[in-house]
C-alpha cells in the first residue's frame, strides 16, 4: 500500500520560510517522479514543482528562484524548501508519486502566508 505522509508548513509572514516534507512508504521511491500540489483557496489545484527520478527539477513560474524541490532516495522523501513567501502561496500543499495509472497523494499541509 502506497503511503504518502506530510509534515511541515504551517502560518509565517510574508518573506518568511517553510519547508514541506513528504516521506514514502509502499513505493520504489527512487524511480519515481515526486510532485507537489497545491490548492490555493477558491482555485483550481496547480502543479508547483516536481522533480523526477534523475534530480532533473522543473517549477511553476510563480514559484521559481523561490522554492526548491529535492529528494532524498534513502529516505524515500522529499522535500519542498519555500523562501520569500508571499500571500498569494497560501494553500493546502499536496506531494503526489503516480504508479500504475494511479494517482497517490499526501495528506495535505496547510500553508498560510499573512501579509
Amino acid at each position: 500500500q502506497v503511503r504518502l505522509l506530510q509534515s511541515g508548513g504551517g502560518l509565517v509572514q510574508a518573506g518568511g520560510s517553510l519547508r514541506l516534507s513528504c516521506q514514502a512508504s509502499g513505493v520504489n521511491f527512487k524511480i519515481h517522479p515526486i510532485h507537489w500540489y497545491r490548492d490555493p483557496p477558491e482555485k483550481q489545484r496547480e502543479l508547483v514543482a516536481t522533480i523526477n527520478s534523475g534530480g532533473s527539477t522543473s517549477y511553476t513560474n510563480s514559484v521559481k528562484g523561490r522554492f526548491t524541490i529535492s529528494r532524498d532516495n534513502a529516505r524515500n522523501t522529499a522535500v519542498l524548501q519555500m523562501s520569500s513567501l508571499k500571500p498569494e502561496d497560501t494553500a493546502v500543499y499536496y506531494c503526489n508519486v503516480n504508479r500504475t495509472g494511479r494517482a497517490f497523494w499526501g495528506q495535505g499541509t496547510q500553508v498560510t502566508v499573512s501579509s
